[in-house]
């Protein structure tokens, strides 16, 4: 696992020319555009279950209430 993060150029390229063999140079933009897509709705829908969190209402004091 950790030998991934060590790849130099050569096996980028190979690993490159690899994926324009297999979809062709026409396709990659449309790829990425959709990958791109992907994570920017992952990371709205992370966003959108980390709000409710800090939206909490504060809880006041019922004491408060019957003294009315």
């Amino acid at each position: 696992m950790m030998t991934l993060l060590f790849m130099g150029t050569t096996e980028i390229i190979i690993i490159a020319v690899v994926i324009i063999l297999l979809f062709g140079a026409k396709k990659i933009p449309e790829l990425m555009k959709s990958l791109g897509k992907g994570v920017k709705s992952f990371k709205d829908g992370m966003n959108d279950t980390e709000q409710p969190k800090n939206d909490e209402p504060k809880k006041e004091d019922s004491t408060s209430d019957n003294a009315q």
